[in-house]
């Protein structure tokens, strides 16, 4: 169950903490770090929260491990000392951290079950990620696993293992199968959530605690949504 922490107006779900880490249930909406949006990033609300806990004085540091889209909930991991940053940034970077999101879509897609490979090219300009059965320039291969969990009333629940941590992957590669996320206008459709976010979820994830060297598994719940409910 998340454990709600308020600070500065605003909760904090938190899912795991300890010395060394901190995992947060990210709203959508939310922005992992600081962008030219001038909005307060999540990164800067955990800290004013570990100030405040552990009346810290000066300045709390917080390593930003990996981040998640803006629209796009759940699973975000931070640490809490330079120790079990670099030692998580090794651990990320060669993919040892086990993710798996929820995706919910309008098209059925043609297969139950099927890997995706693609080659993504990403364009600063748009924000936006490109993606191609073939290798092409400057683009980068990205595969993932989904399994088709539920179908409802209008939609469809996808369950995604990524392999690969590309821009805008998930997105790309199932609009690229004519599947893409609901709300997600970028990606091809046809309109937007009232709050802007894309039902795009990091559900769980499991890894090798960066000091204690035992498995970490969590979950992160859904967050209040009619649809994302009929999931349950």
């Amino acid at each position: 169950m998340d454990k709600k922490i308020r600070t500065n107006s605003q909760n904090l779900l938190l899912l795991y903490e300890d010395n060394h880490i901190i995992v947060i249930n990210k709203r959508p909406g939310d922005i992992v770090q600081g962008d030219k949006t001038g909005d307060i990033p999540l990164s800067e609300i955990v800290k004013q929260y570990i100030k405040k806990k552990y009346n810290k004085p000066g300045k709390v540091f917080l390593g930003v491990v990996h981040r998640i889209d803006r629209p796009t909930s759940g699973i975000v991991v931070f640490a809490r000392t330079s120790k079990a940053l670099s030692r998580l940034n090794e651990l990320f970077s060669k993919k040892l951290a086990k993710k798996i999101y929820w995706a919910i879509v309008k098209n059925q897609p043609d297969k139950e079950q099927d890997t995706l490979e693609h080659w993504l090219v990403r364009n600063t300009k748009q924000n936006k990620s490109y993606a191609h059965i073939k290798e092409v320039p400057n683009s980068k291969k990205a595969v993932l696993d989904y399994q088709m969990l539920k179908k409802l009333d209008n939609y469809y629940l996808l369950q995604i293992n990524l392999k690969t941590g590309r821009h805008h992957q998930i997105r790309a590669q199932l609009a690229a199968i004519k599947c893409p996320i609901k709300g997600d206008l970028k990606y091809g459709f046809d309109r937007s959530n009232k709050n802007g976010s894309i039902h795009l979820h990091a559900r769980s994830i499991e890894f090798l605690h960066p000091v204690k060297k035992e498995t970490i598994k969590l979950t992160a719940p859904t967050f209040e949504d009619p649809i994302w409910d009929a999931c349950s």
